[in-house]
């Protein structure tokens, strides 16, 4: 009876990603994102910084054109436009991940029940099972790291493409709960969006 090497190796990358996820207090680094919209044949390219505090605490800073944060707390999402001093919260629930494909980072520890998964080598190919957003697939590259995901490729219903990768990225450096609040300056035209 031969082992099919590309199941051992997807087990074993799952393996590797659950158990970071089962230790992890906390994580912070840096980013370059690309979106890729298929229908306008556009690309353009994001840089910035991020915080994840486990369970659900998430911040995201980007920088240049494209200067705002992306701040989950909970139930909560807070998308804040510096640039265009406007902010949109709303509530955080599955169908969000659409918008915020960066909060797959934190429901990852349950790829087993969330995903069919195959793979090769360093590499994992996620399919949700249920309805996650517009996603259809997501493939992660795996690093040697401390913190195992390299990076991931989001692919959506419409073959929209996001691609992040995380770099120096620090584990269970302390992160206080009040950098997830939301806290806007004076005069910032806030937004409610309700489902």
């Amino acid at each position: 009876m031969t082992v099919d090497s590309s199941a051992s190796d997807a087990d074993e990358n799952v393996s590797r990603i659950q158990k970071a996820y089962e230790n992890i207090k906390d994580l912070k680094g840096s980013f370059t994102q690309k979106n890729t919209i298929r229908d306008l044949n556009k690309s353009d390219t994001y840089r910035g910084e991020f915080l994840i505090k486990y369970p659900l605490k998430m911040k995201w800073m980007y920088k240049g054109k494209a200067l705002q944060d992306i701040i989950i707390n909970n139930e909560n999402v807070l998308i804040y436009k510096r640039g265009d001093n406007q902010a949109y919260k709303g509530k955080f629930d599955r169908a969000t991940y659409g918008q915020t494909p960066v909060a797959l980072l934190s429901g990852l520890g349950n790829i087993k029940e969330e995903f069919d998964i195959s793979g090769k080598g360093n590499f994992l190919i996620l399919k949700p099972k249920g309805r996650i957003g517009t996603i259809t697939s997501i493939k992660i590259a795996m690093s040697d790291d401390d913190f195992p995901i390299r990076s991931f490729v989001i692919q959506d219903g419409h073959s929209n493409i996001i691609e992040i990768e995380l770099k120096d990225v620090k584990i269970d450096t302390g992160l206080k709960d009040s950098l997830f609040e939301f806290s806007l300056p004076k005069g910032v035209n806030i937004y409610e969006q309700h489902p």
